[in-house]
Order: C-alpha cells, then sequence, then structure tokens
C-alpha cells in the first residue's frame, strides 16, 4: 500500500530573496490590526539581523480612536480622535527607525498593491470588497515615450501573492492564508507541494455575507467592547496568526495554512495545507 505523503507548501521564491523590503498592507487597525502591526514591526527586525531586506508596511484604516478603544486596542486618552493607522505607524517609525506608511481611508482600487494583504475587518461586505480588489487581472498602462509605445505593469513589489485574514467573536477567532496566485514548488520526494492554499472564502463558503447581528456597532465604553469582545483574544490571534507567516520566511515552507482559537477553554486547532 503506497504511503499518503504530507502535504506541504513552499514560500513563494521571492519572498525569501527579494531585491526589495516585501510589501504587507494592514487592512483594519483596531483590536487585531493593532496587535498585527507591532508583531510585523519586530519581525522586520528579526529579518533584517538574518540578512533579509526585511518588510515594508502600509496600514489602511479611515477609523479615529474614541475611548472605547483604550485599552483593548493600543490607544491612550492622547490619542482620542486622531486615526488609528497615523498613530500606530508614527509610534512604530520612531521606535524602530523604520519608514511605513499609513493611509486613513478606506482600502479601494487606487491603493497600492502589496506581496501579502492581511485583512483585520469585522464584516463579509469588506472581506468581498478586498478580495475583488487584489485578485483583479493586472492592467497593462499604455505610456508613450518618443512615439514609441511601452506598457507599464507591476513591479515586483506589488505583485500579490498571499491573503492572510484574521475574523474573531467574543472569545473565539480563526486566522487563514491563502495564495492568490499559483506558486511555483519544487520537487519534493517527501511532501506532497500545493501550488496554492485555500483562502478563507474557501473554507468558510459564507464569509462573504453578512449575518444577522454581526455588526454589533462601536462601543461607547471599554466595559461595553469587552461584552462583545474578549480582552485577549486579539492578542492572541495575532501571534498564533503571524508565527504561521514567521514559518513562511524562516524555514521557507508551511504544513499549516491557518488556525481556530478557542479562549473559553484554551485550545487552539491547526488548519493543514491541503
Amino acid at each position: 500500500m503506497e504511503k499518503i505523503k504530507p502535504s506541504i507548501h513552499y514560500t513563494a521564491s521571492y519572498l525569501i530573496d527579494p531585491q526589495h523590503p516585501v510589501t504587507i498592507n494592514v487592512i483594519g487597525t483596531g483590536g487585531t490590526g493593532s496587535q498585527v502591526l507591532n508583531s510585523l514591526a519586530r519581525m522586520n527586525s528579526a529579518l533584517k539581523a538574518l540578512g533579509h531586506p526585511g518588510i515594508f508596511v502600509r496600514a489602511i484604516d479611515p477609523d479615529r480612536v474614541t475611548n472605547a478603544n483604550m485599552g483593548r486596542q493600543l490607544f491612550s486618552s492622547a490619542d482620542v480622535n486622531d486615526y488609528k493607522c497615523n498613530i500606530l505607524i508614527s509610534r512604530i517609525n520612531r521606535f524602530f527607525g523604520t519608514d511605513w506608511e499609513s493611509i486613513p481611508a478606506l482600502y479601494n482600487a487606487k491603493c497600492p498593491k502589496a506581496n501579502i494583504t492581511i485583512s483585520c475587518v469585522d464584516s463579509g461586505k469588506a472581506r468581498k470588497e478586498i478580495y475583488g480588489i487584489m485578485s483583479a487581472p493586472i492592467k497593462k498602462k499604455e505610456i508613450q515615450y518618443a512615439h514609441v509605445t511601452h506598457y507599464e505593469t507591476r513591479q515586483p513589489y506589488e505583485i500579490p501573492y498571499y491573503w492572510m485574514d484574521f475574523g474573531n467573536t467574543q472569545d473565539r477567532g480563526q486566522v487563514v492564508i491563502g495564495t492568490l496566485q499559483k506558486i511555483k514548488q519544487p520537487v519534493s520526494k517527501e511532501f506532497t507541494t500545493k501550488e496554492k492554499l485555500k483562502c478563507i472564502h474557501d473554507i468558510h463558503k459564507d464569509i462573504f455575507i453578512d449575518k444577522k447581528g454581526d455588526d454589533q456597532g462601536p462601543s461607547c465604553s471599554l466595559a461595553e467592547a469587552l461584552q462583545k469582545q474578549d480582552l485577549f483574544i486579539n492578542t492572541n490571534l495575532a501571534n498564533m496568526g503571524l508565527a504561521i507567516l514567521w514559518k513562511m520566511f524562516r524555514e521557507a515552507r508551511i504544513t499549516h495554512n491557518g488556525l481556530y482559537i478557542n479562549l473559553q477553554n484554551l485550545t487552539t486547532n491547526p488548519i493543514p495545507v491541503v
């Protein structure tokens, strides 16, 4: 009987040995997004210490800080009424010496594209729009130079490879990283290689649909916010999700492309590459 080989995905070669810092768009900088940004800053420092060019991050979010955001999200009273993404990126740039960018607006087709997109949003509609923008075919733009026609296409740091999506309820959550194109895989006798990873909508067919009661609206206080989301669900989810991304850079391969976390019974369940 032939032995079944475990499935594996090898990271896109550009991410491992790029000529430029790998670009990452973080969409949504609230409970999970603010934690993700801090962890990405640490990852950037670690990658550079290992001789990698590192990462360049854009934070995209039109929301401003409210009093209810303090405590569960990484904001203080001095930040109230300012844009979340501006505050977080400015803080990271000062502390880590980076030159990352913030875009205080809704993610749209005019936003710069990135090698990796990380969505930390709380609605099916937002996810659907994000996916539509990311997966749109590359349009060649015709440019005239001295009566000669050239075609401008995406630069290497604009080519989308992966989409990582975070989502959670009060004390449960999931993170999935999928591919936005086929990733060439090496030949392996030990593993069954997978050139495509399932995205969140491949695993949860209704993720693009907003269910009744999902949109809880903004909270007026931290106490009210904690009735909707546990204090540490975002932190745990961000750390576990970025552990997968770190493996993709550090080990250049993954056998799991997501996980579920449950703080009620303190368990995590990995999602294997299939």
